[in-house]
């Protein structure tokens, strides 16, 4: 017995024998179908249940089958449609081409002869969506291109052992699992290890699981069918699709609900899924580099993150100093991040005198590399003339800078903490209260606040 093709056709015909012909026909090949005697039915039931594929008779009552046609190719311009008739003409035919019709059949016809053109237009569908599918996929890759490349500045110690690990792990298709503040690079890092892999040629793909509820998670993680849900009006590839093959870095994976968690970790242990609203399994072939601000660990001994699940994904622990940490690498950074503006606003770049720079070294740096980017590029924009003046970056300094002599005669840790709180507090009242917009002048994002909120008792 044949196995049950998934796509579905609809036949509409009036004639008796001829519909329960043509039904009993593409059954007898395995599809799923809906036939009905007359336009205005199909229509209605098209409106809440759309397939893949229409057989229409020309030659029908009260609605013929140019009407059908243009209906069913309004409510759903990809339905593949395959127009029939006893009475077929050449204007009839070209008619129907014009509105959208696949194909045209004249009566009488053979079973072989219908079966055929159906699995034609099938065939033609199925090589439409793998365009569709790569346009979609190349869309990220063009991203990737598009994206300005960004080394990994520096040359710290700190530093040179990121570089070591990345050298050690980029051959492997073990897990990575990325550690570190908000801000570190973790991201930049993850695109290195790609470029080292053995997967390079391949797409990187990229998704950041903290800035989306679950349900919009799972559909972007695993992709959905047309309409299994409110919006879902065609069938979308989720990243594991996109990144088959290549690396999928999952962003702020302390971040996602339990219930995504048992989805991912059945993904890591057997390498497939469904999409949203699909009975087909999925094969994926891809390395995940996962990256996390929070403390994964903890969060496993308070059993809101699966054990199991933070074993898969941290085969491959990799943790990224913080920027006071590497505070030799923040003069470079500094340089290329206003070589980069020069370049990018095509002016002269701006020279930072040694007494800025060391404003800018002696400064802990909450937001890491993220918050000192943010930092020179606003400097660079507010400056005039080719020198920004040391007491312009003084005051901008998430005005917390004129207080940091108060925690001098704190141990390091300590003294970094209780500046990132005040920091936090000041950005908190500045903001009303609002988070993200308290996160933009942190430099940071807001699920990293949101985690700094908690970790200091401010929530």
């Amino acid at each position: 017995m044949q196995n049950k093709i998934s796509e579905e056709i609809i036949v509409i015909e009036d004639n008796d024998t001829m519909r329960l012909g043509i039904t009993e026909s593409l059954q007898k090949e395995g599809y799923t179908v809906s036939a009905f005697d007359n336009g205005v039915d199909a229509l209605n039931n098209f409106k809440v249940h759309s397939c893949a594929m229409a057989v229409i008779d020309l030659k029908m009552e009260p609605l013929n089958g140019i009407e059908v046609l243009k209906q069913i190719k309004e409510q759903n311009p990809k339905t593949e449609v395959l127009m029939i008739s006893a009475y077929g003409t050449v204007e009839d035919a070209v008619k129907a081409m014009q509105l959208g019709a696949a194909d045209f059949l004249t009566k009488p016809f053979s079973p072989d002869e219908l079966r055929i053109r159906v699995r034609k237009l099938f065939e033609r569908r199925q090589k439409e969506k793998e365009i569709e599918n790569l346009i979609e996929q190349n869309r990220f890759l063009n991203e990737e291109i598009q994206t300005e490349f960004k080394d990994i500045i520096g040359s710290s110690q700190a530093i040179k052992n990121v570089f070591s690990l990345i050298d050690q792990v980029a051959g492997k298709d073990s897990t990575v699992l990325l550690l570190g503040e908000s801000g570190t690079g973790k991201e930049l890092v993850a695109r290195a290890i790609h470029r080292k892999s053995k997967r390079a040629d391949k797409p990187f793909i990229k998704v950041n699981c903290g800035v989306l509820n679950e349900n919009l998670l799972e559909s972007e993680l695993f992709g959905h069918e047309k309409g299994s849900f409110t919006g879902a009006v065609r069938q979308k590839k989720g990243r594991f699709e996109l990144a088959d093959t290549g690396t999928l870095f999952l962003d702020e994976i302390g971040d996602i609900s339990t219930a995504m968690q048992i989805k991912l970790l059945r993904v890591l242990q057997e390498g497939e899924f469904e999409r949203v609203g699909g009975e087909q399994t999925i094969h994926t072939d891809v390395r995940i580099i996962s990256a996390t601000n929070r403390h994964l660990q903890k969060l496993v001994m308070q059993e809101k993150f699966r054990e199991d699940l933070f074993y898969r994904l941290s085969v491959i622990p990799v943790q990224l100093p913080p920027l006071r940490e590497r505070k030799e690498d923040i003069v470079p950074l500094v340089d290329y991040f206003l070589n980069k503006l020069s370049a990018r606003n095509r002016q002269a770049s701006k020279k930072i005198s040694d007494d800025g720079l060391k404003l800018l070294v002696d400064y802990p740096w909450p937001g890491n590399i993220r918050e000192l980017e943010n930092l020179i590029e606003r400097l660079f924009v507010i400056s005039h003339g080719d020198e920004i003046a040391p007491e312009l970056i003084a005051s901008h300094l998430s005005s917390g800078l004129n207080n940091y002599n108060s925690f001098a005669n704190l141990p390091l840790v300590e003294a970094v903490g209780a500046f990132e709180k005040k920091l936090i507090v000041q950005a908190m009242k500045k903001s009303d209260g609002v988070k993200n917009r308290a996160a933009k002048l942190l430099g940071i994002n807001t699920s990293a606040l949101y985690y700094k909120l908690e970790k200091y008792d401010l929530l």
